[in-house]
């Protein structure tokens, strides 16, 4: 978050907040507080307006998916899972809710759970480059190196100044037996600002020797 926008966060706040007082069952007013709500860390409050929107429009697929990132941050798996199912429920071709459905899925280890809903999201929006990140890690848990290295590079072509992408193929590329090109991409992903897993880079090291 940059200083000017966290500086203008408590003035958007209020306006927000004078906006929902005004017009009690405005879903956009509502919606839009509790992402402010969220810029700001205020979770708590966050979860309450996002709730309220639901409350006035229960086919309101987007505030579901928001509300469910925060519950994702907090660790609470199972009440994410159930508002992206909802969501989808509501909008059965919505890329964002199969993407993190299949995150969700991935954290419960359900492995072949996330790679259908990360399949559906791609499926749906193919320029997802989260997704295909996502992916990559999954195909790699599962053993699947030669679809792990395709994902990887769609990844990376994507969005190809992310240090996420770049170690991603790093370690596709390792699985693959490509050590050089493999740390070309790390030591890419170390100068974007990733944390590099200092195990992995000696690993690494020691297979070029």
């Amino acid at each position: 978050m940059t200083e000017q926008l966290r500086e203008d966060l408590p003035k958007v706040i209020a306006e927000f907040e004078k906006k929902c007082r005004e017009n009690p069952n405005s879903v956009t007013a509502f919606h839009h507080l509790g992402l402010v709500y969220m810029k700001a860390g205020r979770t708590e409050q966050a979860i309450s307006a996002l709730e309220k929107a639901i409350e006035i429009d229960p086919l309101n697929g987007d505030a579901m998916i928001n509300l469910g990132a925060i519950y994702f941050g907090l660790g609470k798996l199972d009440k994410a899972l159930a508002l992206n199912e909802k969501a989808i429920a509501v909008h059965p071709e919505g890329a964002q809710a199969y993407a993190n459905l299949g995150l969700i899925r991935q954290q419960r280890n359900e492995l072949d759970q996330a790679l259908e809903a990360y399949e559906k999201a791609l499926q749906y929006n193919p320029q997802l480059a989260t997704v295909w990140m996502n992916l990559t890690s999954l195909l790699t848990m599962k053993g699947e190196d030669e679809r792990a290295l395709a994902a990887a590079r769609r990844g990376l072509e994507l969005e190809p100044d992310s240090p996420l992408a770049h170690n991603n193929l790093a370690v596709a590329l390792y699985f693959s037996g490509e050590y050089a090109t493999a740390m070309k991409h790390l030591e890419k992903a170390k100068e974007l600002g990733y944390s590099v897993d200092p195990n992995f880079a000696a690993r690494l090291r020691e297979k070029m020797n």
